[in-house]
């Protein structure tokens, strides 16, 4: 089959291949044919080694398909489901998914390092168990969650990463308050859709922050009542909040430089929430007695910061109300043999996301 492929940790260009095999497929397993998958900057972050990952390897973990075949003892699944790829799905017994924190489960991160793929003989890994850049894939079938049959794939695909995160460290991390005052530290896809989940929640103010125009400009299409760049972010605090600060403050890049921009932007008493993944040796830093005296909330928040698959139901209902827009996030299309054009789109800034179409 086809899929895109990285070699080594720290190559630019992915190679579109068409020698590549799905395995492990068994009891407990399904095989998904993928439809559309999204590219996070998470892909990214894997491909460049800011985030851990063994090479070779399928990048993508923001897909969606349809089950082709079931292994032994796997319930509540038949060929033809349509469904999202879970990347990170709660296993329900261990400690983090009885104390309801799924999000946390660690049992799945076992997937990591398991095989997906194999190419000539080698082993090929999937990124974050996964690997949705590729025509197929097999995965513990708890990892394909059934789509309502109203909910299209490219749709569905953003809701298995990207817009699950987002709306979530509004709504499950941060619990923003109505009538608060919001900022957002970069607006690409996570952060348009954390802009999305403050206005959900009834926020007065939300400004959005990021150095690209465009994106700017899309913010505000999608909620925020002001967009401006980096340099003029002060400007805003001043004007809008008193220079007391905002309530809340998201930091959607994954930086120590831009979460320590969060940390001085949010007010006494507010919360800076780290939505961001960055690399283990960008280390954020604090002087005690700041930390004390201002009391500011840090909230880090993995996965939206709740339970997965209610919030992929919650995401499906604001959709179907016209609450949130997720069709408008999709800003290109591509093909998987066009890969590397939705790099380029991401690094550039010029797409909040790109659909891959398989």
């Amino acid at each position: 089959m086809r899929a895109a492929l990285q070699s080594e940790i720290g190559q630019d260009k992915l190679e579109v291949v068409d020698d590549m095999e799905a395995v492990g497929f068994g009891p407990g397993k399904v095989r998904v044919r993928i439809r559309a998958t999204g590219l996070c900057h998470s892909d990214l972050s894997a491909m460049n080694g800011v985030l851990p990952q063994p090479a070779p390897f399928v990048p993508g973990h923001e897909g969606s398909g349809v089950v082709t075949d079931i292994g032994d003892g796997v319930t509540g699944h038949q060929q033809g489901d349509r469904v999202l790829v879970c990347w990170l799905p709660p296993c329900g017994h261990c400690p983090a998914c009885k104390r309801g924190q799924g999000h946390l489960c660690l049992e799945s991160f076992g997937n990591v390092a398991t095989p997906n793929f194999r190419r000539g003989g080698g082993d090929v890994f999937g990124f974050a168990g996964t690997g949705t850049f590729a025509e197929e894939m097999v995965v513990p079938a708890n990892c394909a969650i059934p789509i309502p049959d109203d909910v299209p794939f490219d749709i569905a695909a953003l809701i298995g990463c990207g817009v699950t995160t987002g709306l979530g460290a509004a709504i499950n991390t941060a619990r923003v308050e109505a009538g608060s005052s919001v900022a957002v530290i970069g607006c690409g896809g996570v952060g348009i859709s954390v802009v999305q989940g403050a206005k959900v929640q009834g926020a007065s103010q939300i400004v959005a922050v990021d150095p690209v125009e465009s994106r700017r400009e899309a913010a505000l299409r999608f909620g925020a009542t002001e967009a401006v760049s980096p340099e003029a972010f002060a400007d805003a605090r001043s004007r809008i909040t008193g220079g007391e600060g905002f309530d809340y403050v998201f930091e959607v890049v994954g930086k120590s430089s831009t979460t320590q921009t969060a940390y001085e932007m949010t007010r006494r008493g507010g919360t800076v929430c780290v939505v961001g993944a960055g690399g283990l040796d960008d280390n954020f830093q604090i002087n005690m007695f700041s930390l004390f005296f201002d009391e500011k909330r840090i909230l880090p928040s993995m996965y939206g910061g709740g339970d997965v698959l209610r919030s992929y139901e919650r995401t499906i209902s604001l959709w179907r109300a016209g609450r949130i827009d997720l069709a408008g996030l999709i800003t290109h299309r591509v093909q998987l043999a066009e890969i590397n054009d939705a790099l380029d789109q991401m690094r550039t800034g010029v797409a909040l996301r790109t659909c891959i179409e398989i």
